[in-house]
């Protein structure tokens, strides 16, 4: 409204100037004092309407730029929130890819299981994966007691199962407990969940006979003991290997090759461990 009202009264002098210029133009010597004090007039006047005049144009310049500057701004802005939501789809595809190498690699390294690849759709904990559900069921031929891996090794196994879902315990459960051995010595243990224990990042490794073999660094297997894991499936490293205070037995900690704290997706190997040997459901 300023710039209006200023604009009007610029106009305003502007005609009235003119019918004084109009005046001192006349060629009568009648008008010869009229115009004398005209062009008195006028000269000031007119000093000041150039000002006047220049002050409006330059505020109106000035505010054109900012206006023009704050348009770019804007446009950077969107430009940089649109760069900034790229950049983290991009970095989430990157990880997810990483992810899914890291699932083939696991693939590649058991390939004598058939299996099925799932994603982590909830879990039971903010903390750590102890129990959580995958995105596949019944109608993708998930049945209870199969074995389930990621991130190099062992996870769990499927504990329920609907036609689109099934429910996972991991091997860090307290209620876990794995018949495995040293891939070294081929010398028994039994790994033992524990959250108590994964405080640490490490579960417990018991019931190692006195005299076995079974050394810090160790690789540690499910074991062709166990009644319900598939044989020679990499669960971590033992730890720490000790002789009991009664000295009857050894035991320890193992370092768990998957990562409980983030599982994503998962292989569900289709076969399970039965009395009468491995069988792939549906298949008997």
């Amino acid at each position: 409204m300023h710039n209006r009202l200023s604009k009007n009264i610029l106009i305003i002098i502007t005609i009235f100037c003119g019918f004084l210029m109009v005046v001192s133009y006349l060629q009568s010597s009648v008008l010869d004092p009229v115009r004398y004090y005209v062009g008195y007039f006028m000269t000031p006047v007119q000093s000041g309407i150039n000002r006047f005049g220049i002050t409006v144009s330059n505020g109106i310049r000035e505010q054109r730029h900012l206006r023009e500057v704050y348009d770019e701004n804007l446009r950077l802005q969107q430009r940089v929130d649109a760069l900034t939501e790229e950049n983290s789809r991009l970095r989430s595809d990157e990880l997810e890819l990483e992810r899914l190498r890291e699932l083939y690699r696991l693939d590649q390294n058991y390939m004598q299981y058939p299996k099925v690849a799932a994603r982590v759709i909830a879990r039971d904990s903010q903390k750590w994966f102890r129990v959580f559900r995958i995105d596949k069921g019944l109608s993708d031929g998930i049945t209870k007691d199969m074995n389930v891996l990621s991130g190099g090794g062992l996870v769990g196994i499927v504990t329920e199962v609907g036609a689109n879902y099934a429910t996972v315990r991991s091997i860090i459960d307290d209620e876990s407990n794995v018949y495995a051995m040293s891939q070294y010595s081929n010398d028994t243990c039994l790994v033992k969940g524990s959250i108590t224990a994964y405080e640490d990042g490490m579960l417990d490794i018991t019931n190692i006979d006195k005299n076995a073999v079974f050394n810090d660094g160790d690789a540690v297997i499910t074991s062709p003991l166990s009644t319900k894991f598939l044989p020679g499936i990499l669960i971590g490293y033992a730890s720490g290997i000790s002789i009991n205070s009664q000295h009857l037995t050894k035991s320890g900690r193992l370092i768990p090759v998957a990562d409980f704290d983030n599982i994503q997706e998962v292989l569900v190997i289709t076969q399970i461990k039965t009395e009468s040997g491995i069988i792939t459901p549906g298949e008997e």
